[in-house]
């Protein structure tokens, strides 16, 4: 996917709401995560990466929103984004 389609989705849905939602990649299993406004944010989204908080460190993201938790994901391989 490219940066317009992913910043549409987000402008629509997850990042307003911090909802989860589930991300397809061409060649690796799916994964539910939302995606982190850091203090890079601007610089990685201009080329097509994101930060994203995986389902497996939801609870703990929640009470220390630390950084280090989130792992960085191309955009170009997401074939898709869908909220849970």
């Amino acid at each position: 996917m490219n940066i317009e389609e992913i910043e549409k989705f987000l402008d629509k849905q997850a990042l307003k709401n911090e909802e989860h939602f589930r991300i397809d990649f061409k060649k690796r299993d799916a994964v539910y995560g939302i995606i982190v406004k850091s203090r890079d944010y601007n610089d990685l989204k201009s080329k097509n990466f994101w930060r994203i908080v995986t389902k497996t460190n939801f609870t703990e993201w929640h009470k220390t929103q630390n950084i280090n938790l989130a792992k960085i994901f191309n955009g170009s391989e997401f074939t898709r984004l869908k909220v849970v």
